[in-house]
């Protein structure tokens, strides 16, 4: 008997199975907490700023000009705005992305 050639086996390729990309959100945790914070401080700067008018109309009233509405209220107001530009642009260092440790 002649030696008889085996023909390699067909085998069947696998495919890998494609893995979907994890969704990354804009925000993290802190990004909301610091927004919040930040909408907390705007809404106390408006209360703060609200009223100071008279009952009467024809009655001026110089509480209109108190410190808490002329000074108080605009700078919560400002650090309230800083504080959602800040959440805004907050992006957390990934390990690969902080400098290595000498």
């Amino acid at each position: 008997m002649a030696a008889e050639v085996k023909k390699p086996i067909a085998r069947k390729t696998v495919k890998p199975v494609e893995q979907k990309p994890k969704m990354k959100f804009a925000f993290q945790r802190k990004n909301y907490m610091i927004l919040l914070s930040s909408l907390f401080l705007i809404i106390v700067g408006f209360i703060l700023l609200s009223g100071g008018g008279s009952k009467d109309p024809n009655q001026f009233s110089y509480e209109l000009f108190s410190t808490q509405r002329m000074v108080v209220a605009p700078i919560i107001l400002l650090l309230g705005y800083i504080g959602v530009a800040v959440a805004i642009m907050y992006k957390e260092k990934t390990p690969e992305q902080q400098p290595p440790v000498s």
